[in-house]
């Protein structure tokens, strides 16, 4: 297997993994709600960086929602660090809900 087919299958995984952090207060998983801006592998220094917002820049949930994200990206992927960085640029909108997150919040 090459690096990158290896660096595509482990994001594939770390991306599922991150499919069972929901934000509490709105009861859907952080992926389909669009606050995983980017999830980068560097295979060479082991890191998994992730870049994550949250709906509002006053989350009171932030710290957990940011914990548990290292902590599924340490689970789905050992042997790397997880990096996981807050951004509020570009801020989060309701668009950036994925489809099947749309479907599960009843069309919202």
């Amino acid at each position: 297997m090459s690096e990158e087919e290896e660096r595509e299958m482990l994001t594939d995984k770390a991306i599922a993994g991150l499919k069972f952090v929901d934000d509490p207060e709105v009861g859907l998983n952080v992926v389909d709600l669009g606050l995983i801006y980017e999830l980068e592998l560097d295979m060479q220094e082991k890191q998994a960086k992730c870049l994550l917002t949250f709906t509002t820049e006053f989350c009171p949930m932030g710290e957990s929602i940011q914990a548990n994200v290292t902590e599924s990206l340490k689970m789905t992927l050992p042997g790397f660090t997880p990096v996981v960085t807050v951004t509020f640029d570009p801020p989060w909108k309701q668009d950036m809900i994925s489809d099947a997150g749309r479907e599960f919040l009843g069309g919202y």
